[in-house]
């Protein structure tokens, strides 16, 4: 993805998932921001976007992380939001283990608290150790965490999958997660 677009990328994750009050933008409940109105807040805050690029951005994101609707109308970030919104996903049954990818100086704190949503409105886990690895390797070495997921669905904890393929949960107690030896 060309430099200009990673930007853009980036700006639309704040603005969609985060701050749409930052450019004025207004989100429906379910995270929904009309394209035009998008376009021209971004615009009128120094971060014009051409509709080819938004497009662009939606297409090759390697993480999917924005879906725009079969009207072409509207456009969401699909998961990771730190602000309400209801994303309109039902509780599905998990595969047996699920992955976290994180680093070693959060360890101590997952150790002692399990894995939190902190300001996002979900915790975020992996159908696969590559894709928890990559995660976790932004911040640093990853460390890959496993998940009893079936365990924890069998005793009242709700999972969703996100359109991309990002399992959701509110949090994951301590006892759900295998540190195995990189933890």
């Amino acid at each position: 993805m060309r430099k200009a677009l990673v930007k853009s990328s980036k700006f639309l994750s704040m603005v969609l998932r985060h701050d749409p009050d930052a450019i004025g933008l207004a989100l429906d409940p379910e995270g929904w921001a009309n394209i035009h109105d998008l376009l021209e807040a971004a615009r009128r805050h120094d971060h014009p976007i051409a509709r080819d690029d938004l497009e662009e951005i939606v297409r090759t994101n390697d993480k999917g992380r924005f879906a725009i609707d079969p009207a072409r109308n509207r456009i969401r970030a699909r998961q990771g939001h730190s602000i309400d919104v209801d994303l309109g996903l039902s509780p599905t049954k998990p595969p047996d283990t699920l992955y976290h990818g994180t680093v070693e100086r959060f360890l101590d704190a997952i150790r002692a608290d399990g894995l939190r949503a902190g300001a996002r409105q979900h915790v975020h886990l992996s159908p696969t150790t590559d894709v928890a690895r990559k995660v976790g390797a932004r911040r640093g070495r990853p460390v890959i965490l496993s998940i009893r997921a079936a365990e924890m669905a069998q005793a009242g904890s709700n999972f969703y999958l996100s359109e991309n393929g990002v399992w959701l949960t509110d949090a994951v107690p301590p006892e759900y997660i295998d540190f195995g030896s990189d933890g």
